[in-house]
């Protein structure tokens, strides 16, 4: 291995003999030639016991090696930079000779497979497939075996951390569906690949526990990528990361501070800056969305950084922002066992939790890198590629965040999120005013999230101190953990079953209809049956926190709660999970309950200036004292039904209300958008048919709650809702 600089590393220094001698080629160049020093074996013996202790010392530590060992600061901070590069080259030799074994090994698998796919049957009509390319036909993904799918994962997890190398072609397919479920409806026409009529899948992956879950993102491989691109891809990291530290640092002309104490981007500022490439060039038909905001979070810096960078954490971070996120292929790992340097290519969908508002996917890359000790940059920028095609025609300009660390455990967030979009639909009069103002996708709704979750998760962490956290039902702080386990699955579940994600196993049965309601179903394993989910979003003329207030009290809920029947509920254990007191896990039961109902009600609560959830699910006594017990609650089925509550952009203009509300127009103060979404089982047979009255029932359920909260928030006593 070379070095340009002037020193060499671990007994490999290159290009001297002990310090006096030198060559000359005759070149004008070696006129300053650099002189090259072979360190002794007792410099190396202490360079290396350093260099176990802490690969990436500090000014302080390189001076007092410097004075210790006789060398210059220069020496000592080049020794490190070259031994780290040796250190990552010797595990990349050491684990792609591993992955080659394994890959050789796929490949052997997989020409068998190939041959044995070429004798594939259709399930349905016992012919053979009908496909133009019968090797991507999804059918055959059904003749894999299971030792085939273990390997997969495994070596999908070995090769998205070296690189993305490739391992089997099998990946690119599609998860097969086993058994589809047949609706008869009249609203559902075509035919199936055999002709055998309507007939839609709503089949889940394997072992998923919730209702709604990732679909063709599961199926997608870690991609392959060249040798070529790797250089291309850092290229462009490197550059957004440069660009994205300017944006943060920079304030006027480049942000602008809105009335609303919001910092905007200046587009003609920020075009003058950083012009455009060609391939990027402005499009008047598109709208840029630029936003900066901050905060202090309870969570260290590295900590963040950890969750920033895996894709499975990140979307537990943000589960009303993000729809689906997927590591298509880690081009760089980091270095010295952290995240420095790492460069991952993912996809990725971002929702608004509302029927109305289509969500915006993007092929972007990440890049992480440290600034400074306790101070670290993530960056995302979109990056093109064919395989990816966004359904909204977004586009992600360099964002990200810059995370540093505070005393006592904090870390200052400073988020910007730059985005440039072209809808291919209307945006929905409700939401107009909110994702012009670039609110919805802004930079201020990432800080304010990430501020309420990270107290649930040191919530998560502390055992509870007060009777009232565990409710004398709740007996251990194993109890509290595994009950927040369980509430961040019923959140997720919602999220997912409101939105309008493109990555769910659910099929839409029913589009928006004239009241803005938007019915989808889906088969799910726990539990087991047919699930409806619908969902619509209206408006209300009070405030947020009002809209809030009286939806969690369980004082308020027979107002509104159409299936208790007018019963009141009581509260019977209670978990806080952050600063504010509406921010907290309820156990709740019918006050009339009888030995024979074992039914209870789990509910989850969060408010942040962003907006607002109450979500809730029957469950069952048995298997909520599974989770008290601090078991593990995975497979305790399901079904989350809640509100969104958000504001609706401030001083919106007297338009006619949307979704369920059609016959109220809203007046010009400020208000609330409200989503309403419901899981109800309509079968738990393995094979059913849906029919419209299943859809009216769930349609009717939705229309009855909105109306009764209207009715409830309208009268004298809305005002005094606590």
């Amino acid at each position: 291995m070379s070095f340009v600089v002037g020193v060499g590393g671990s007994g490999s220094g290159s290009g001297g003999d002990g310090g006096g001698s030198q060559h000359h080629d005759g070149s004008e160049t070696d006129r300053k030639k650099k002189r090259y020093h072979r360190h002794t074996a007792q410099q190396i013996q202490r360079l290396e016991s350093s260099f176990k202790e802490c690969p990436h010392p500090d000014e302080k530590q390189r001076n007092q090696l410097s004075r210790e060992l006789g060398l210059a600061p220069r020496q000592i901070k080049f020794w490190f930079q070259n031994r780290r590069t040796q250190l990552k080259a010797q595990h990349e030799r050491a684990d792609n000779s591993a992955l080659k074994a394994e890959n050789d090994k796929i490949r052997c698998e997989n020409i068998a497979i190939r041959e044995a796919l070429k004798h594939a049957i259709c399930p349905n009509c016992g012919g053979p497939p009908v496909s133009e390319d019968p090797y991507f036909d999804e059918q055959k993904l059904r003749i894999e075996n299971a030792h085939l799918r273990e390997e997969l994962e495994r070596m999908s997890t070995i090769a998205s951390k070296y690189m993305g190398r490739p391992i089997s072609q099998l990946s690119t397919l599609h998860p097969m569906h086993i058994s589809p479920l047949d609706l008869s409806m009249t609203s559902l026409t075509g035919c199936g690949p055999c002709g055998h009529g309507p007939s839609l899948d709503f089949d889940l992956l394997p072992g998923s526990s919730m209702a709604v879950g990732p679909n063709n993102l599961q199926s997608q491989p870690n991609l392959a990528i060249s040798d070529m691109d790797k250089p291309i891809m850092t290229d462009i990291a490197l550059t957004a990361m440069e660009e994205l530290l300017r944006l943060l640092h920079s304030n006027e002309p480049l942000w602008t501070r809105t009335d609303d104490c919001r910092d905007i981007l200046n587009i003609g500022s920020y075009e003058n800056v950083f012009p455009r490439s060609s391939n990027r060039g402005k499009n008047h038909n598109f709208r840029v969305e630029a936003s900066r905001s901050s905060g202090i979070v309870f969570m260290n810096a590295m900590a963040l950084v950890d969750m920033f960078m895996d894709s499975v954490k990140w979307t537990e971070l943000f589960p009303s922002i993000i729809a689906a996120s997927k590591t298509l292929a880690v081009i760089s790992s980091g270095m010295g066992g952290t995240h420095e340097g790492a460069l991952h290519l993912l996809y990725e969908e971002m929702e608004v939790l509302s029927p109305l508002v289509a969500t915006r996917e993007f092929c972007e890359l990440r890049y992480c890198q440290q600034i400074e000790q306790g101070s670290w940059i993530v960056v995302n920028v979109s990056y093109d590629l064919p395989q990816f095609v966004s359904h909204s025609q977004s586009y992600r300009f360099p964002s990200g965040c810059l995370i540093q660390d505070m005393p006592n455990g904090y870390s200052k967030v400073t988020w910007v999120e730059h985005i440039e979009t072209e809808e291919k639909e209307p945006i929905h009069e409700l939401y107009r005013e909110i994702i012009h103002r670039g609110i919805a996708f802004g930079a201020e709704r990432w800080v304010t999230t990430l501020q309420r979750m990270c107290e649930r998760f040191a919530s998560l962490s502390v055992p509870a101190s007060s009777s009232r956290d565990l409710g004398g039902v709740i007996p251990s702080p194993e109890g509290k953990r595994s009950m927040m386990r369980l509430a961040q699955r019923m959140i997720s579940n919602y999220c997912l079953s409101v939105s309008r994600s493109n990555n769910t196993r659910s099929t839409v049965v029913s589009e928006l209809n004239e009241v803005g309601i938007r019915v989808t179903a889906h088969k799910s394993p726990e539990p087991n049956g047919t699930i409806l989910c619908a969902a619509t979003t209206f408006w209300l003329p009070n405030s947020p926190q009002n809209v809030f207030n009286f939806l969690k009290d369980e004082r308020t809920r027979p107002q509104w709660d159409v299936l208790s029947n007018g019963n009141a509920v009581q509260e019977v254990a209670h978990i806080s999970n952050g600063s504010h007191p509406g921010n907290c896990i309820s156990v709740l039961r019918g006050s009339n309950a009888t030995h024979s109902n074992n039914m209870l009600i789990l509910q989850e609560s969060s408010t942040d200036s962003s907006g607002a959830l109450v979500v809730y699910s029957p469950v069952d006594l048995a298997a909520l004292n599974i989770a008290m017990s601090g078991e593990d609650p995975s497979y305790i089925p399901l079904l989350s039904s809640g509100f969104t509550i958000s504001p609706d952009g401030n001083g919106s203009t007297s338009e006619q209300g949307g979704g369920a509300s059609t016959s109220s127009g809203r007046s010009s103060s400020s208000g609330s958008l409200i989503t309403v979404g419901f899981q109800i089982m309509v079968s738990n047979l393995p094979s059913a048919k849906l029919n419209m009255e299943s859809v009216e029932t769930v349609n009717n359920l939705i229309g009855t709650t909105v109306h009764q909260i209207k009715t409830a928030l309208s009268g004298p006593t809305a005002s005094t809702t606590a």
